[in-house]
C-alpha cells in the first residue's frame, strides 16, 4: 500500500525514530515509528533507517519528498553535524541553518534541524531536539512569554519570548536517577519495587528536602541509605524519596526563573505530573504540554518561517 504525503516531519531521537508524514492541508497522513535511534546507528546506516522507515511513501508532486528532522541525527556522533545556533536566538531561523545529508538515491531530500548553543562563561550549555518542542510550543501559544520545563533524562529550562530562546539551563537529573539506582550503594536500598508503598510519603519528603535546600543534595542522597538501615524504610519509599528529592533540588536549584506565571511542562505525562507536584508545593502552576505535539507544531512552523 502507497501513502501519498506533501512532507515528512521526523524526530530522530537517540533511542528510537518516529516520522510523520504530512498532507497538502497540514494534517497527519501517516506515521511511522523504528527503533533504529541515533545511538544504535554508524554514519553510514543512517540513510538506509530512513529508507527503510519511509518505503511505501510517495510524493503528492512526484518530485522528491522533503523530509525535515530534528533531533540527534545533527549531533556530532549522528549523521551529519548540523551546527549550534547560538542563544539568544530567534527559533524562526531554524530551517535556515539545517544542513542536508546525502542520499543513495533521490526519492528522499532530508534536511536535518540545528541544535541551540549557549556560550557564556560558567553557563555554556546546548540543546538538540527541545529547540523544535520550544517552536512548537510558541506555535501553539502565539504570543506567550515565560520560563519552560522541559523534564526528561537532561531536563531543560529556558526562557522563552514568543519564539526568541533568550537562556536554558539543563539539568542531568533523569540520567542521575538511573545511574544512583543501578551503580551506586543506594541500590540496596532500592531493591527492584520502585512503585512499592510509602512511594507517595517518599516522594513528598524529599521534594520538601529538595527545595528548601537543594545546595545539600550531596548530603541528603545518603538519607536514602541511612532511611533503610536505621528507620526501616521500604524500596518504594526510597525510590520516592530519591525520586522527589533530585527533582526539588532540580527546581529549588532554578528558583530565580520562576516567577508566578504558569509554567508550561513538556514531556511524558507522568514525569511531568511529579514535577507539577513539585511545583504546586512552591505555589507556582503548570500545564502539560505534549511532546509529540510540540514537536510536531515545531517541525511545521519551522518549514511554514522558511517558505
Amino acid at each position: 500500500m502507497t501513502d501519498t504525503v506533501d512532507w515528512v516531519a521526523v524526530d530522530w531521537g537517540t533511542s528510537n525514530l518516529r516520522a510523520w508524514g504530512i498532507d497538502g492541508a497540514g494534517a497527519v497522513a501517516v506515521s511511522r515509528t523504528s527503533p533504529n535511534g541515533m545511538g544504535k546507528l554508524t554514519r553510514e546506516q543512517f540513510p538506509g533507517a530512513l529508507t527503510e522507515l519511509l518505503g511505501g511513501i510517495e510524493g503528492q508532486s512526484g518530485q522528491a519528498i522533503q523530509v525535515l528532522i530534528c533531533g540527534m541525527a545533527g549531533a556530532r556522533q549522528g549523521w551529519l553535524e548540523a551546527p549550534y545556533l547560538q542563544a539568544p536566538t530567534d527559533l524562526r531561523g531554524l530551517l535556515d541553518g539545517a544542513v542536508r545529508p546525502d542520499m543513495p538515491n533521490a526519492r528522499l531530500a532530508p534536511s536535518i534541524l540545528p541544535g541551540v548553543c549557549q556560550k557564556i562563561p560558567g553557563s555554556d550549555n546546548v540543546m538538540r531536539g527541545e529547540e523544535t518542542q520550544l517552536l512548537g510550543l510558541a506555535a501553539l501559544n502565539p504570543g506567550f512569554s515565560g520560563v519552560v520545563c522541559m523534564p526528561g533524562t537532561h531536563s531543560k529550562w529556558a526562557q522563552l519570548s514568543g519564539t526568541r530562546i533568550e537562556r536554558f539551563a539543563t539539568a542531568m537529573t533523569g540520567e542521575m536517577f538511573e545511574v544512583l539506582r543501578t551503580h551506586s550503594v543506594l541500590r540496596h536500598s532500592l531493591g527492584g519495587d520502585l512503585e512499592g508503598p510509602g512511594r507517595d510519603e517518599g516522594f513528598a519528603a524529599g521534594v520538601e528536602a529538595g527545595l528548601d535546600h537543594p545546595e545539600r543534595l550531596l548530603g541528603q542522597l545518603f538519607e536514602v541509605r541511612a532511611g533503610s538501615l536505621l528507620s526501616g524504610r521500604q524500596p518504594g519509599w526510597c525510590a520516592g524519596y530519591l525520586s522527589g528529592l533530585l527533582i526539588g533540588s532540580e527546581i529549588g536549584a532554578n528558583r530565580e526563573w520562576i516567577g508566578d506565571a504558569e509554567v508550561p511542562l513538556i514531556g511524558s505525562a507522568a514525569l511531568c505530573a511529579l514535577y507539577g507536584q513539585a511545583l504546586t508545593r512552591i505555589g507556582v502552576r503548570s500545564r502539560l504540554v505534549d511532546a509529540t505535539e510540540a514537536v510536531l507544531a515545531g517541525l511545521k512552523a519551522a518549514r511554514q518561517f522558511s517558505s
